[in-house]
């Protein structure tokens, strides 16, 4: 034992805050899953008005009206997208010379333009066909991008954002432009009255202001970055269940409703006040007084007071008189609040515009071999090799959910092993056939390549390493990366792990790697993949890293110095039986979440949260987070948490930890490690 290590256990009922992935399950598991009774709904309403009637000095709330936006419009979109006569846009001098039903040439058919001056009515009937076609397609093709140029917007303009898709403000600042509300809710998952929002995946809002009530009722794979809103947001739907998620970088007027959310990292954000707590809270780079009060193990709150190290993600802007173009913002450190300075401006002739009917990897790697920069616009590349990014300084974009997809067996990227670039706003999805890897950053040293084929036991460490940074070196940014084994399609996929990282000097900022557990072509022999991520680079910090269910260890971590502030992870459900799931050369039963190996020699975790739903089999996984005993490991507040079905979970981190045996049980230790 060292350091100070407290350990504490409860069994609970999580109420309104089931599994992260309900749409995988039956909607009455043991552990509860109704979405609370009204006294509770109309008790959070009461606390929500409390806040909010004190940021406004005891203004009464106009809280009839509609927080995310009328429901009408959910079917609207049945017989396709709309706009299809010239006369139903403005596109005159000043409203984008050559804009076209809404499009532009150059950016495709699966990006809209929308301007102040155009009719309101169009347009919120554009709006309402794209969530008709989006709000359940859950594994479909589609991908779509909203952009609004600058200017305030009528109150009828009311934008959900459904699946696989991104909605973005034009302007240098959130402000720029005006929406009266933005949001998605979640009516569409089992009958109206649930509200889950367990499977509200792969969307995202950027860059933009709201002045009424917003409705955020998402999970897992969305963003909401750089927003400024007037009144309350709401991160469920009537308090359904939901399972995200990760603001950043956003001001919010009134409050934050966290109301059923199981946890969720907030990060360099503002707020009048924070209501809500469930599993796992995080809040990094927040003022202080700003956060609410408590901590472990009486409240699920984590408090990072400082972001040592980020750069917020790029973002397309236009201005009348320089065009389209793209944002850079300047690397921040010991980062506290919110930081909208835009940074450098970038041409769009920069930028190379891939369109996913046109190009193939061919083409984009032409493009940047050529010194482009690359910007993804939404749709399915289907790669028969990896889109190959060399060149120092390099920035790849998408926009509306963009999907790499491999297709022979082949990577979807790779980077190449010291260029410091920006990789933000991608899908990486297995295709047909076996593959070593989605995403390679940096390059693998050679003496590392015979060690590959046992991850579990460690890798020798990457010695090429240069021995700290300095602050003058710029770090790659990672940012809004998601990644995806099965569910798509019904073929078999087979990968070895998601995404490797070899580079020193990394700041992953938001990431969902999902073996999936459900959709098409799931089952534990065909959606194989052993791991989620390895990093084995030095000095590499993610916030808001979320893995779940592969087949043997979820996280393998080599590298030193390395970060992780909020952690979520679900183990795989469908184990079929203990002798097919034990580590340590079939010693121990089950493989942790979270490996850190013998070469990981420091390392400092906050607030991470490891669930168990053993679905198909009683089976045990022996400790959710394997730590090398004499390395210099810190890791604040890790909980577990049995959701349901068949035990258990034996320990948190190596031998120690309370189990968690029974549906609802959660387990703490508040503080493990230090010299």
């Amino acid at each position: 034992m060292k350091g100070r290590r407290c350990c504490f256990a409860a069994a609970m009922m999580m109420a309104g805050s089931l599994c992260l992935c309900a749409c995988g399950r039956t909607e009455d598991s043991e552990a509860g899953g109704k979405a609370d009774s009204p006294g509770r709904q109309e008790s959070m309403e009461s606390e929500n008005k409390e806040a909010e009637n004190k940021e406004t000095e005891n203004k009464e709330p106009e809280n009839g009206e509609s927080r995310s936006g009328s429901e009408e419009g959910a079917d609207s979109g049945a017989e396709g997208l709309l706009g299809e006569s010239e006369e139903s846009i403005l596109s005159g001098e000043g409203i984008l010379s050559g804009r076209k039903q809404y499009h532009l040439e150059s950016f495709g058919e699966n990006v809209w333009f929308f301007s102040p001056q155009d009719d309101p009515e169009a347009v919120q009937q554009e709006l309402d066909a794209l969530w008709g076609r989006q709000e359940t397609n859950q594994f479909g093709d589609a991908r779509y991008a909203v952009y609004f140029l600058p200017g305030e917007y009528d109150d009828s303009i009311r934008p959900k954002v459904g699946f696989y898709t991104q909605l973005a403000g034009l302007g240098a600042m959130p402000d720029e432009v005006s929406l009266y509300t933005v949001g998605c809710d979640a009516r569409w998952l089992g009958d109206n009255k649930n509200h889950n929002a367990t499977c509200n995946f792969w969307r995202g809002i950027e860059n933009l202001s709201a002045r009424d009530y917003v409705t955020w009722a998402v999970s897992q794979a969305t963003f909401m970055r750089r927003v400024h809103l007037e009144k309350t947001i709401y991160l469920h739907d009537a308090n359904g269940w939901s399972s995200g998620g990760f603001l950043s970088n956003s001001k919010v007027e009134l409050a934050v409703n966290s109301g059923s959310q199981q946890q969720w990292l907030s990060r360099n954000c503002d707020w009048g006040a924070w209501l809500g707590e469930n599993w796992n809270m995080v809040f990094a780079g927040i003022q202080e007084g700003k956060t609410p009060e408590g901590t472990w193990p009486e409240h699920a709150y984590t408090d990072v007071p400082v972001v040592e190290e980020i750069r917020e993600k790029p973002y397309l802007t236009y201005d009348a008189e320089r065009g389209f173009g793209v944002y850079v913002p300047d690397v921040r450190r010991e980062a506290v609040g919110v930081d909208w300075t835009p940074g450098e401006f970038l041409p769009i002739e920069d930028f190379y515009i891939a369109r996913p009917f046109e190009d193939t990897a061919e083409t984009i790697n032409a493009a940047l071999e050529s010194g482009k920069h690359l910007f993804l616009t939404p749709g399915i590349y289907q790669l028969t090799e990896p889109i190959r990014v060399e060149r120092d300084g390099t920035i790849v974009l998408g926009t509306g959910l963009a999907t790499l997809r491999s297709m022979e067996g082949n990577a979807c990227m790779e980077t190449a092993g010291d260029a410091r670039i920006t990789l933000a706003g991608i899908l990486f999805d297995a295709g047909p056939g076996e593959t070593e890897y989605l995403l390679k950053v940096g390059s693998e040293p050679e003496k590392d390549r015979e060690t590959q084929a046992a991850p579990e036991e460690g890798a020798v460490q990457n010695e090429s390493a240069a021995e700290g940074t300095g602050e003058s070196e710029p770090a790659t940014l990672l940012a809004d990366l998601f990644f995806r084994v099965g569910g798509a399609k019904g073929y078999n996929t087979d990968v070895k792990c998601c995404v490797n990282i070899y580079q020193d000097h990394v700041i992953g900022d938001n990431f969902w790697v999902w073996r999936a557990d459900h959709g098409s072509g799931v089952g534990w022999e065909k959606n194989r993949a052993a791991n989620g991520i390895r990093v084995a680079g030095d000095d590499v910090t993610i916030y808001a890293l979320m893995v779940e269910h592969f087949q043997e260890y979820q996280t393998i971590w080599e590298g030193e110095n390395g970060k992780i502030i909020f952690y979520q992870c679900e183990i795989p459900y469908d184990v079929p039986d203990q002798e097919s799931w034990k580590s340590h050369e079939g010693a121990v039963n089950g493989f942790a979440s979270i490996k850190l190996t013998d070469t990981a020699k420091n390392h400092e975790s906050w607030g991470l949260g490891i669930y168990l739903y053993n679905r198909d089999a009683q089976v045990e996984l022996h400790s959710a987070m394997e730590v090398p005993e004499d390395a210099d490991v810190r890791v604040h507040h890790i909980c577990t948490v049995m959701i349901t079905g068949n035990p258990g979970m034996s320990h948190i981190i190596n031998e120690e930890g309370d189990g968690v045996m029974t549906g609802g049980a959660r387990a703490v230790i508040l503080e493990w490690g230090g010299q």
